[in-house]
């Protein structure tokens, strides 16, 4: 295929693209196919009327632009790679002219803009924090898990904070019972703050058969009337004291898949180490990429930002939607205006441009490439869930394959980046978040001569 690219600013290029009237002719024929199956045509079954009928229906014009609708994805794809641009925006038809044999299709190309220097980035220093898990970290989450096999116990003594009290509550006004205020053998747990404004103190010290009365203001849940001052009777009918299983060996047994207290303890830390670990590790990403950012001067063209905003404000509407929230409805409830709501769209979506486009200059800088095993164990996976052969699929993709691509290639280029800071404690010692081996394999490898 001929294709002929001319330069239309800093960050467009106009691609021209040929294609041949035997191609646009095949083209044309697959579409009225299509289109005798879709549209129906007296005296023919469909899928069954020749072209000249479904040209006379559709019209001329109808068939030929569904032709190169068809070619122009896998067309616009193999232009680009042959071209090596990499546009920053879904590529767009400018013009489409008529020649002797077949037509040209003008696509007009967005291009990401690149750094004409790279910020230095190895050896930075990037405070983090160490993802070290101390005892009392580790002695609490084996309580926690101690906790969801608690059983609570009666015991003959006043209430003290953290025991559970089963009462009988009711509230009135005035004299008058509250409507819906009352409720029996309710198992409060004193300390929670998760209930009546005050019961907690009032509980404290209290035992089985005593009664408490205390005026405090009605609890959410009563509409309108939730704060207003009423007076709370409550009977405390018993005290129930929290108790833990024992920490043994046995008890590990039983309800864990280890044997042991150490056992369970040593995979408990090392799990909760990795999760430190990969908070350390966010910070060390989030970290370089500010400083470097920090240092960035670039126009970048408004498109590219409208673009994001978009893609940012799709996403986020539809996480709010599958929660039955409209976006409307989001502004009113967090108190938003819309003026603030596109500020702060604008500039996560001018981030997010920024980082792409430092990541795309590190990665042409640093000589980082994409290769055609790297896409397949992105798309084939695709293509199986969606029932399809991953050469179909891919050749289907047409441009959208160039996104994938570009993905893979930010995330490389983010990857080395990291590898080439050093993380620092709050103190400046350097610490180890990845192992050497690890940090050498994701280093371009040296020319031998």
């Amino acid at each position: 295929m001929n294709t002929k690219v001319t330069d239309l600013g800093p960050f467009e290029k106009l691609m021209t693209l040929e294609v041949s009237g035997e191609t646009l002719l095949a083209a044309e024929n697959r579409a009225a196919r299509k289109l005798s199956r879709e549209v129906k045509i007296k005296g023919f079954r469909p899928g069954h009327a020749p072209r000249r009928v479904v040209e006379s229906v559709v019209g001329a014009q109808r068939l030929r632009s569904d032709a190169i609708d068809d070619l122009l994805p896998a067309m616009v794809a193999e232009a680009l790679n042959e071209s090596e641009l990499v546009p920053a925006l879904n590529p767009s038809v400018d013009e489409i002219v008529d020649v002797d044999d077949g037509v040209e299709v003008q696509i007009k190309v967005t291009l990401w803009p690149e750094l004409d220097i790279v910020p230095e980035f190895r050896d930075r220093e990037i405070e983090v924090n160490i993802p070290d898990v101390d005892e009392e970290e580790l002695r609490s989450q084996i309580d926690r898990m101690r906790d969801q096999f608690s059983e609570l116990e009666t015991v003959d003594r006043p209430v003290v904070e953290g025991d559970f009290v089963a009462i009988d509550l009711s509230a009135s006004l005035d004299g008058e019972p509250i409507e819906d205020a009352a409720a029996t053998d309710l198992l409060l747990e004193t300390g929670s703050g998760s209930f009546i404004e005050g019961i907690d103190e009032q509980l404290i010290g209290k035992k089985a058969g005593d009664i408490v009365a205390f005026d405090g203001p009605l609890p959410a849940g009563f509409g309108d009337r939730a704060g207003e001052q009423v007076t709370f009777r409550v009977l405390v009918k018993e005290v129930k004291e929290k108790r833990l299983p024992d920490l043994t060996d046995e008890w590990v047994s039983d309800v864990t898949e280890f044997e042991t207290v150490e056992e369970m303890r040593s995979d408990l830390e090392q799990r909760m180490t990795e999760i430190k670990r990969a908070g350390s590790m966010a910070q060390l990403r989030n970290g370089i990429l500010e400083q470097l950012l920090d240092e960035m001067e670039l126009e970048i063209p408004e498109g590219i930002i409208g673009a994001e905003m978009d893609a940012i404000l799709h996403r986020f509407a539809h996480e709010i939607e599958g929660q039955g929230i409209s976006l409307d409805d989001y502004l009113q409830v967090t108190g938003q205006d819309q003026e603030a709501f596109v500020d702060d769209l604008r500039s996560r979506a001018d981030r997010n441009v920024r980082t792409d486009i430092l990541l795309n200059s590190i990665a042409k800088a640093e000589g980082i490439e994409v290769s055609e095993e790297e896409v397949a164990e992105v798309v084939d996976p695709l293509a199986r869930q969606a029932g399809r052969e991953p050469e179909e699929f891919r050749a289907e993709l047409g441009e959208q394959e160039n996104a994938v691509r570009g993905d893979i290639l930010r995330r490389k280029a983010l990857e080395m980046l990291v590898n080439a800071v050093v993380p620092i404690d709050q103190n400046g010692s350097r610490i180890v978040l990845i192992a050497e081996e690890t940090k050498d394999d994701d280093q371009p490898a040296e020319e031998t001569e």
